[in-house]
């Protein structure tokens, strides 16, 4: 039986769900002032739903995204808490998009279309800055993002093949010494 989403949780059941041992956690409310969990008797920590969300987008920063600690930091201080725990909701609705279409099913539409946004700029959440003051902003945000990342995949994809020819003409040329 799970909790109820808005039920608090210990730092076991924070540490389980999202997948990082609890001396992280612990680490991490050091490095980072904003999280701050409720404390009881002992010590004993309590997160709260909000707490959660923090968590889960300084996760992702932090391991999908692969910041540092102080790119993190930095995010925090220039676009404020509610930017990272944006990140996180974003995260949940793509992955349970990604889930239910895995499943065959239609996940529901979301009232503020970010179901159809996220499916139409498979782009790095964390590089979008936030908020968007206009759609086509965005639009052209996302756009140009995707342009630089064929860019990339070009460049890298002729350092295989170069990488590939060269090889083969080394082995072309031990064959025949």
């Amino acid at each position: 039986m799970s909790k109820a989403v808005e039920a608090f949780r210990t730092i076991s059941e924070v540490a389980d769900e999202l997948d990082v041992p609890k001396h992280v956690l612990r680490f991490w409310e050091a490095k980072f002032p904003q999280i701050r969990p409720m404390k009881r008797g002992g010590g004993r920590r309590y997160y709260r739903p909000e707490d959660m969300e923090l968590l889960r987008g300084i996760r992702h920063l932090l391991h999908a995204e692969g910041y540092t600690i102080k790119g993190v930091q930095k995010i925090l201080r220039e676009h404020g808490i509610e930017h990272v725990k944006t990140l996180s909701r974003e995260l949940a609705a793509a992955q349970a998009e990604a889930a239910a279409s895995k499943r065959g099913r239609k996940a529901a539409a979301r009232p503020d279309g970010l179901d159809k946004k996220l499916a139409k700029a498979p782009v790095s959440l964390a590089t979008v800055p936030s908020p968007p003051s206009k759609a086509s902003e965005r639009r052209a945000q996302v756009e140009a993002l995707i342009a630089e990342l064929e860019a990339c995949r070009r460049l890298l994809m002729a350092d295989v093949l170069a990488g590939e020819a060269k090889t083969a003409q080394r082995r072309a040329g031990s064959a025949r010494g």
